[in-house]
């Protein structure tokens, strides 16, 4: 389809919100300037046309309630692709952030629905050449900018342990579906924590990959320097297992490294994490929510792996307690720019873009802003703020304490393999009421993330196991390592739920 020629109106418009001090005279010499160099926008768009590929053909419906527990399910369908592989046989649930071609994506939002992708995300492909079945899009939060389970337009994810409290999010169904042992793995994103806070409080193994290793192509941005996938499991090594599967460079992602080489983690996990030292963080256990019970929980679980053999010690990270507020700056004004005013992508990346999502969501958006969740509504009103008040100063002074705050996890990681701390401060929270005012469903929604999202920030992997439970609840552990050592991080994961013969289940009816 051709594109449209401005009129006098459009370009005097352009004029004036860049103050260009064009007179009418000028404008209308530069009209048939503007309009030839759009002919190029043309040839662009016919070439395109000739090599996008066509709907691919999968059945899926949308769950009545009766067949869609914990409300955790987006739509339901069933693809499998070689049916050979170290996944055959495994169901999968796909964060429905992420596309699978032919089946709708919402990204639990209003401003996306109605849109379904034209191609897998690479994450995608590798599980169905991999052998796994996709059972289905499970549900997430409202363009994932929760870690709390309350804010998808398709309603609350419940908790398999407590249906009265929060499944975590901002991969709620994720961690749902396989805590309840509804499917076997899924995936998760994660850009403040989103893979490990609902493993926290829905008792899953979540491993946030280092940032890169695992191509995000396919998978819905909110802000490209903390965009991570990975997987969610109820073992550790069925997550050394599913990432062995995912990772490794597409030649599409621009955050992947030229240089990556994956590794063999199921074989990795087996060699065991004895003689390897522990630095426990002790910013992580001071968090101003913290939950007694939770800091009991996981020194307990050091306690264990001490008892298998590791070492231990505390280690102070003062920069782990700065994370949160630089975290802050990059997730408001990153995804201000990106995700909202860029329709996703943004641009000045090289990468493969999702041109038709890039229409849909920012027409959709554009003629209804109010259709945005009211943590992006904050985030629009603080992050186009201080971008207009201070020219995306703060976004750039943020990007360089992250080398800083980086640098600090590194000295600490040069003295220590990993190191440990409360994925979360808190256990799972009960789920507001539908109609809770926004005092109320915006700190729900982010009272959980100050030790996750410095780990975003820094690109350092860091898994999520359960440490115990508490009043009934799970509790999580969570363990960092080096950059692209997600191997040892993995290592000691398995040592502990070897260590405490596995991990708890709830104890639930499923159909």
């Amino acid at each position: 389809m051709p594109v449209d020629p401005p009129d006098d109106a459009a370009l005097d418009a352009v004029n004036q919100q860049y103050r260009l001090g064009l007179s009418g005279s000028d404008l209308e010499s530069f009209a048939p300037m503007v309009t030839g160099l759009l002919a190029s926008w043309d040839v662009v768009e016919e070439l395109y046309a000739a090599s996008v590929p066509t709907m691919a053909e999968r059945t899926w419906t949308r769950p009545e309630a009766a067949d869609n527990p914990y409300n955790a399910w987006y739509v339901k369908t069933s693809i499998t692709g070689s049916g050979e592989g170290p996944l055959a046989g495994k169901t999968v649930a796909v964060k429905d952030n992420t596309a699978v071609a032919g089946v709708p994506m919402m990204n639990g939002s209003a401003t996306i629905e109605g849109y379904t992708p034209l191609r897998d995300a690479t994450i995608v492909s590798r599980v169905l050449a991999a052998g796994g079945t996709i059972v289905g899009k499970s549900a997430c939060e409202d363009l994932c900018f929760s870690g709390g389970s309350h804010t998808s337009r398709t309603g609350a994810v419940r908790n398999p342990w407590d249906e009265t409290r929060s499944a975590g999010g901002s991969s709620s169904g994720s961690a749902a579906l396989v805590a309840a042992g509804i499917v076997d793995v899924a995936t998760g994103g994660d850009q403040g924590g989103s893979i490990r806070i609902p493993s926290a409080y829905s008792g899953t193994v979540g491993h946030k990959p280092t940032w890169g290793l695992v191509p995000y192509t396919g998978a819905f941005p909110i802000e490209a320097t903390i965009d991570h996938v990975g997987p969610i499991t109820r073992t550790v090594a069925d997550s050394a297992l599913v990432l062995s599967v995912i990772a490794g460079p597409d030649g599409l992602d621009p955050r992947q490294p030229r240089d990556l080489v994956p590794v063999d983690y199921p074989a990795a996990i087996t060699r065991g994490a004895e003689g390897l030292r522990i630095g426990v963080v002790a910013e992580g256990f001071a968090q101003a929510n913290a939950e007694q019970g939770v800091n009991d929980a996981v020194r307990a679980a050091v306690d264990t792996l001490v008892g298998a053999g590791l070492s231990a010690e505390e280690v102070s990270i003062p920069w782990h307690l700065h994370g949160a507020k630089i975290w802050d700056v990059i997730a408001v004004e990153g995804p201000t720019a990106q995700m909202v005013d860029g329709n996703g992508y943004g641009m000045s990346w090289k990468g493969l873009y999702d041109p038709e999502v890039v229409e849909h969501y920012g027409s959709r958006w554009r003629a209804d802003g109010s259709q945005f969740p009211e943590t992006v509504k904050l985030v629009l009103l603080t992050g186009r703020y201080a971008m207009n008040r201070y020219q995306g100063k703060h976004y750039a002074m943020a990007q360089n304490l992250a080398i800083e705050l980086r640098r600090a996890y590194d000295e600490a990681l040069s003295r220590y393999d990993v190191l440990v701390m409360p994925t979360v401060p808190l256990q799972a929270t009960l789920l507001p009421k539908p109609d809770a005012p926004r005092e109320e469903v915006i700190p729900r929604a982010l009272e959980m993330i100050a030790n996750t999202c410095v780990t975003d920030v820094t690109g350092h992997p860091a898994c999520s196991v359960p440490a115990g439970l508490v009043n009934g609840l799970p509790t999580g552990m969570m363990i960092i390592g080096n950059q692209h050592d997600d191997a040892t991080v993995l290592r000691v994961a398995h040592t502990f739920e070897q260590a405490v013969g596995g991990f708890p289940t709830p104890t639930v009816s499923t159909p």
